[in-house]
């Protein structure tokens, strides 16, 4: 079930779209402020935000400019809700990063009309990210197999690591500890230690054990 957002500090009108809005199966969620919104929209990360311009504490133009700058809602769907024709202010929700603005009073069926739009394309927008990311994953590892029987495995090592950075990473594989590893390499061990936090940074791995399992899985060698 779809989450719907809803800030308005108009009680019945907050109240009239959720009850419309849930008959049609959507959940409904409210904030009364721009301030409150803020708060709500990190606790439930709903699927489209619905948003009155005119608010106390935060105005509705606020809200959408402090919700896009957040990683979380730079790409959630929003809607301007408000009884404010002028351009200027269809301008600045806009610029603000709003996707749709109607105006009030509100006809509840092209509200839903709008909602189902916005949701269904960023539905679309969201599997065709996926599916050109998986595309991404797979012609890489179809073209590291490729060459595997040519060049030789070490150089599918990932290519962030700095040539420190990559001798540790190899006696990890080896199974050394940080003092061995620091002897191996005269490095003192708060600096191996410090390689490998590096390390499990950039390859996105939990520990040591994840590095080894890396290497392995993809085949990589010390060259």
């Amino acid at each position: 079930m779809k989450k719907i957002f809803l800030v308005d500090d108009d009680f019945n009108l907050r109240n009239s779209i959720k009850e419309y809005l849930e008959t049609v199966g959507y959940a409904v969620v409210e904030a009364e402020s721009g301030q409150e919104g803020l708060e709500v929209f990190e606790e439930e990360s709903p699927g489209l935000v619905i948003s009155d311009v005119s608010m106390p504490d935060l105005n509705g133009l606020e809200f959408c400019r402090c919700l896009r700058s957040k990683r979380a809602g730079q790409l959630v769907p929003f809607i301007f809700l408000s009884g404010l024709r002028e351009l200027d202010t269809r301008v600045k929700g806009h610029q603000m990063g709003a996707d749709d603005y109607l105006f009030k009073p509100l006809a509840m069926k092209e509200l839903l009309l709008k909602i189902e739009a916005l949701l269904n394309r960023y539905e679309m927008i969201h599997e065709e990210v996926s599916r050109l990311l998986q595309f991404v994953i797979l012609g890489n590892e179809a073209e590291a197999k490729s060459h595997s029987h040519v060049d030789s495995p070490h150089h599918y090592q990932p290519q962030t690591l700095t040539p420190a950075e990559e001798r540790v990473f190899w006696e990890v594989v080896k199974g050394l500890s940080n003092k061995e590893i620091a002897d191996s390499l005269f490095m003192s061990e708060n600096t191996v230690s410090s390689h490998i936090s590096k390390i499990l940074r950039k390859l996105n791995l939990k520990n040591r054990y994840g590095m080894i399992s890396l290497a392995l899985d993809r085949g990589w060698q010390h060259g």
